[in-house]
């Protein structure tokens, strides 16, 4: 407390993600979220077709359990955990994760800075989105998600130097089982 009172600080500025359901050409919601945006399936334990663009550009179709659209602070959240890379906290991209692809591209995507994705569900079934781990929101064949920057933003306070995060990070990638040691 002292440290903050004295102003002892520096500020970390995060971007946050834009996300907007859309059927036909009404908007059905819109969130903005630190973390990610996750589009898949539903209660069916049977993948969907997610047809993804970028910038109005046809990226794939990936056939998954769902597609992420992360921001780097989501980068070390359910991303990280579907096999995706670690990003800088500070950087303003998106990261695309596919959960479980099935013959799809299984490698995660980092888009430029300012990019927007749509997914599109195509589905038999049920289908959902879910904005940073809130309750799923169902979703019907032909829906449509779009995400790109937020107009807003996040700041953290921090009091440690710039260099925490890869600090902080160097432990955790030295507890890996199969090397036999930790630090």
């Amino acid at each position: 407390m002292p440290r903050l009172l004295a102003e002892d600080y520096w500020l970390e500025q995060r971007m946050m993600l834009r996300a907007e359901l859309w059927r036909d050409s009404e908007m059905l919601g819109s969130w903005d979220v630190l973390n990610e945006i996750a589009v898949g399936r539903g209660h069916m334990v049977r993948p969907v077709h997610l047809v993804t663009s970028v910038d109005g550009r046809y990226l794939t179709t990936y056939v998954a359990d769902a597609l992420i659209a992360a921001t780097a602070t989501g980068s070390t959240a359910y991303a990280l955990a579907a096999g995706g890379p670690i990003m800088p906290p500070t950087l303003r991209n998106i990261l695309l994760v596919a959960v479980a692809p099935h013959l799809s591209v299984d490698r995660a995507i980092i888009l430029a800075e300012g990019s927007c994705v749509s997914i599109t569900v195509n589905t038999d079934h049920a289908a959902v989105i879910s904005p940073d781990g809130q309750a799923p929101i169902d979703m019907e064949d032909g829906d449509r998600v779009t995400a790109h920057a937020s107009e807003h933003s996040v700041k953290f306070i921090r009091f440690q130097d710039p260099g925490y995060f890869y600090r902080n990070l160097t432990p955790h990638m030295s507890q890996n089982p199969a090397t036999g040691y930790s630090r």
